[in-house]
């Protein structure tokens, strides 16, 4: 049996502590082992009609696949790492186990850890880039402690530093059907260029979204958003917000990290974007109508109330651990 460390186990505590409290959980499991109309049919804002270059968007290139042209299997685990150049791999469970962690050991140190699905294939990012990364998944056994199933290594070499942050996955699921894929091909036919399409998503989430306190408060341990459950409540906490907005982003070939962290002390969400002009935005919270950074929708979304600041705190103080 493989006890997952002591330090593994507290770190868990205090941050599922922090979730409860704070009711902003985006489950990285560390733990243990809607009103559309305001922005539909927009034009670009200087009030010409939309001309924002087209992109191999998701509906032709960019989902994810299980080929088996290179497996690591079990009994009870299957690893499809075929696509690890394009910054992916698919994992499937199909033991007894109740529930099941994979664990990820990132070159750049960190470890991702998972709730897997079970008896189907999700993808996970390598969004650490090129190098080496060790999988564990690990089967339930009792309390809080997971036995070792099965362990595997992968050497990557991506074909783009951008495909982790492009493909759907586990964190940010979306397909070429989804209600929200769709409505950002509108927002995009009408945007002059990447800037306008980014400003409208960021309007459209931030406008229409609404901040779900009861689900804050009553939030568990390995829930994932539904992007499309999330525009027709037009309501969610921090997770669903960057989850929708990365998605939508995505599906228009603009790389997107949905990034966990903490604002101040409390566990938070939120997204980076990289724009060709600018690189990847990522360190404030403000638009001056030329350059963005650290687009947080939630905050955003409530900038004005006080509901949202007594879970993620005012802003002032991000510090990335992970990103998807």
């Amino acid at each position: 049996m493989h006890k997952l460390p002591l330090c593994a186990c507290v770190f868990s505590v205090l941050v599922f502590s922090a979730a409860f409290l704070t009711g902003c959980t985006v489950s990285t499991d560390t733990a243990s082992v809607s009103d559309t109309s305001g922005s539909r049919g927009s034009s670009s804002e200087d009030g010409s009609a939309g001309s924002r270059e087209k992109r191999a968007t998701v509906q032709e290139h960019l989902l994810p696949e299980a080929p088996g042209t290179v497996t690591y299997v079990s009994t009870s685990v299957s690893i499809d790492a075929s696509n690890t150049a394009e910054g992916y791999f698919m994992v499937k469970y199909t033991g007894a186990a109740d529930k099941v962690k994979l664990q990820l050991q990132a070159p750049d140190g960190e470890t991702y850890t998972y709730t897997l699905a079970i008896g189907s294939y999700e993808a996970f990012p390598l969004s650490a880039g090129n190098g080496d990364y060790h999988l564990d998944v690990m089967e339930h056994a009792y309390d809080d402690m997971y036995a070792l199933s099965y362990s595997a290594d992968l050497s990557v070499t991506l074909n783009d530093e951008f495909r982790p942050f492009l493909y759907p996955n586990q964190y940010v699921w979306f397909t070429p059907d989804y209600k929200a894929v769709a409505f950002a091909a509108e927002l995009s036919d009408n945007s002059s260029d990447d800037l306008d399409y980014v400003g409208k998503v960021y309007r459209y989430v931030t406008e229409n979204i609404k901040y779900d306190d009861e689900l804050a408060k009553n939030v568990k341990s390995g829930y994932l958003p539904n992007i499309d459950n999330t525009m027709e409540t037009g309501k969610g906490i921090c997770f669903d917000y960057a989850s929708l907005m990365a998605a939508m982003l995505r599906s228009q070939g603009i790389p997107t990290k949905l990034v966990v962290g903490y604002s101040g002390d409390a566990y938070h969400a939120w997204i980076n974007v990289y724009l060709k002009e600018s690189g990847w935005v990522d360190k404030i919270i403000q638009f001056d109508g030329s350059s963005w950074s650290l687009i947080d929708p939630t905050l955003a979304a409530n900038n004005s109330g006080a509901s949202v600041k007594k879970y993620i705190g005012d802003g002032s103080n991000y510090t990335e651990k992970y990103s998807y």
